[in-house]
């Protein structure tokens, strides 16, 4: 069943070189430079997501389509309709938005394994030259089988331009006048702060803050160097945004080597009582 207009739907099925390709069924996202529709796919037998492109770079499709990664959404196809949009097809994405996913999924663990997922795929999109530009929790989307899905790379640039306009929503929006590799990290430390919410962990706390700092050059300069520090502290090891006080030392140990801690613990005991048993 369709939600759009009939008009609507005319107008969208006129694709200038597929025109009975695509069947729309519905509306599924909306942003400030397009329209997102769930459609079928009768050539290939499919669902597939649609996306019209209303104004903005003529080149996302393109841009889109050269990054091939486990957590970007792949394109199958591009085009432009009857009125001159451009359009392009893509997987449909079924999930659920990391802001939607965060009050579901209290526990720490998921949630960094989730960021560590978005930090290789933005990491991977770095290394061929591509900026996001507008990293925040509405676009991302968690999979019912663990996928994580960086999207709406509407906004994206080249990172060989020597200035990019600052783009974004605040508050993930870097403070800097141009954009660079460093802008999607300060994005990505504001995630991060979303993610630990509600979670005391000053390591965690001081990555994100240095993530975030006013000024890029005091940021991690690369997602593989910040991805680092997340890698570290799932491990149990100090981060190095993070100075640890002895005692911060000591329970950091304790946590990490608990099971044998126990175990010493419980040989202990059963030689004092044997030792007991014998004095008696």
């Amino acid at each position: 069943m369709s939600f759009l207009p009939d008009r609507a739907l005319d107008r969208l099925r006129r694709l200038s070189d597929a025109p009975d390709r695509y069947r729309i069924e519905r509306e599924v996202g909306r942003g400030g430079m397009g329209i997102v529709y769930e459609a079928w796919d009768a050539q290939l037998d499919r669902p597939v997501a649609l996306k019209v492109i209303d104004f903005g770079p003529p080149d996302e499709a393109r841009i889109a389509a050269q990054l091939e990664h486990p957590g970007l959404v792949p394109v199958y196809d591009s085009g432009t309709l009857a009125d001159g949009r451009a359009y392009y097809a893509m997987r449909l994405v079924r999930g659920t938005r990391l802001d939607e996913f965060l009050p579901r999924e209290h526990g720490l663990p998921a949630r960094l394994r989730v960021f560590q997922k978005v930090c290789d795929a933005v990491a991977f999109a770095h290394d061929r030259g591509v900026l996001h530009c507008d990293l925040k929790p509405q676009n991302i989307m968690v999979g019912g089988y663990g996928e994580v899905f960086v999207m709406d790379w509407g906004v994206a640039r080249r990172a060989d331009h020597d200035e990019v306009p600052t783009f974004g929503t605040p508050p993930y929006r870097a403070p800097e006048g141009t954009l660079d590799r460093r802008g999607d990290i300060f994005a990505l430390g504001r995630i991060l702060q979303d993610l630990t919410a509600g979670h005391d962990s000053r390591p965690l706390a001081a990555v994100a803050a240095r993530a975030m700092a006013p000024d890029p050059a005091q940021r991690y300069q690369t997602i593989a160097e910040f991805a680092a520090e997340i890698t570290r502290f799932a491990d149990g090891l100090p981060v190095m945004a993070h100075p640890e006080s002895t005692w911060e030392q000591a329970a950091r140990f304790i946590r990490r080597n608990q099971v044998l801690l126990l175990l010493v613990s419980a040989f202990l005991i059963v030689r004092i009582v044997l030792f007991f048993l014998r004095r008696s």
